[in-house]
């Protein structure tokens, strides 16, 4: 019988050893994801197992919130409970795991470079908002993205694409997930978003209660600093719909 693999290649080595060691660390503190098996590891790319399924859709949201919930507070529990935003955590081997603040003001401002935000009165803003986010436990963000789900014919739930890796606020990554879903399938029931928000609360709850007090203003934080982030992918890799509004006047794409 034939065993089916799949190869994702990478530009340098350098990020073929991020992406394996970001999957060692979610394999270990995030255990309630499931992960497909990494069985090669070469200069330029990395192996896995063969996943059949698909890709997240609108009616999944409730499961993956919770899913999403459980693997933070696994992780809070696990090592980043002594974690903060603002600040570069380490894995084992001493490598930077990415903190939550500097990336992501170097994107909003290349936002701005790009023309995704109209002036520096608007970056400022973002910045402004960016730095409200930035209190609270530590979760991680590995870019929820419905792609980054494949759902089986079973209805087990595989989380892939482990490039991408930093520090977040508890929710953040659940808000990249709704966004995401807006910007592939439209508008989402106000209703669906708030339940989903729920079912990310109790089960982040369930390891800390102090884990599961994320509201729905600071979710809407979040959505707004994912409207600049994703801007420049409308279009592109499905997402074919207009995403949430952007929270400043005259704000486009």
């Amino acid at each position: 019988m034939t065993v089916r693999r799949f190869t994702k290649r990478y530009e340098t080595p350098g990020k073929v050893a991020s992406a394996a060691r970001h999957h060692a660390w979610l394999a270990e503190h995030a255990r309630p994801l499931r992960l497909p098996v990494l069985t090669v590891v070469g200069p330029t790319s990395l192996t896995y197992e063969w996943i059949d399924g698909r890709s997240a859709r609108p009616e999944d949201l409730l499961t993956l919130a919770g899913l999403l919930g459980d693997a933070h507070g696994a992780a809070w529990t696990s090592d980043l409970r002594p974690a903060a935003l603002n600040t570069p955590h380490r894995f084992q081997d001493g490598t930077v795991f990415g903190d939550y603040v500097g990336p992501r003001q170097t994107a909003l401002r290349r936002r701005l470079e790009q023309g995704y935000l109209p002036d520096w009165v608007a970056l400022q803003a973002m910045l402004a908002l960016l730095e409200k986010t930035t209190e609270g436990p530590t979760a991680f963000y590995k870019d929820s993205n419905p792609r980054n789900f494949i759902i089986t014919e079973a209805g087990d739930v595989y989380t892939v694409d482990t490039d991408d890796l930093t520090l977040a606020p508890m929710a953040y990554d659940l808000a990249k997930l709704i966004a995401t879903l807006i910007l592939t399938y439209g508008p989402l029931p106000t209703e669906s978003v708030n339940a989903s928000l729920q079912a990310y609360n109790e089960a982040a709850g369930r390891h800390d209660a102090r884990l599961g007090a994320t509201d729905r203003e600071r979710l809407d934080d979040f959505l707004a600093l994912h409207a600049v982030l994703t801007a420049p992918y409308a279009g592109r890799n499905g997402y074919r719909h207009s995403g949430a509004p952007h929270p400043y006047p005259g704000g486009s794409a």
